[in-house]
């Protein structure tokens, strides 16, 4: 394909509708925004869950209980079968080791080390969480599972 051979795509681009340009256009007085009102106004925009006066729905359902969402501790999971290919036998892995590698996000989240997988290399870890399985692994090979304070 060349340069010269590529074409608009129909209807990507549609005419700015120009209002308040008399009767015949379908739009003029009023320009399409009814008589008076809020939606006349400039500036007028109606929140998401307005209903048009009624109750919205999220305020006729009952509330009840507690929802943990926004105290709950997330950690970012790591596998020790990731460790083992990411990393070289005897090595210190810590946080910076595991956002170097791309297994988490920054060094500021927590991390949980899981079980998953085989690990066949010595490995000193340091991280917030360790799972029974992870720990034995780790251990299991000669190295060590070090908890972040």
């Amino acid at each position: 394909m060349l340069s010269n051979e590529i074409t608009a795509i129909v209807g990507a681009d549609p005419k700015r509708n120009r209002v308040g340009r008399g009767k015949g256009s379908g739009n003029g007085k009023t320009c399409g925004r009814g008589h008076k009102g809020y939606g006349s106004r400039a500036g007028a925009s109606t929140p998401l869950a307005f209903e048009g006066g009624q109750m919205p729905l999220f305020r006729r359902l009952p509330k009840r209980g507690f929802n943990n969402a926004q105290f709950a501790t997330r950690y970012e999971v790591v596998n020790v079968s990731q460790l083992d290919r990411l990393f070289s036998d005897g090595t210190e892995v810590g946080l910076s080791e595991l956002v170097g590698a791309g297994l988490i996000g920054s060094s500021g989240s927590k991390v949980k080390i899981l079980g998953d997988g085989e690990l066949t290399k010595k490995l000193n870890v340091t991280a917030h969480k360790f799972s029974k399985s992870a720990q034995e692994k780790i251990s299991s090979c000669g190295g060590s599972a070090k908890v972040v304070a």
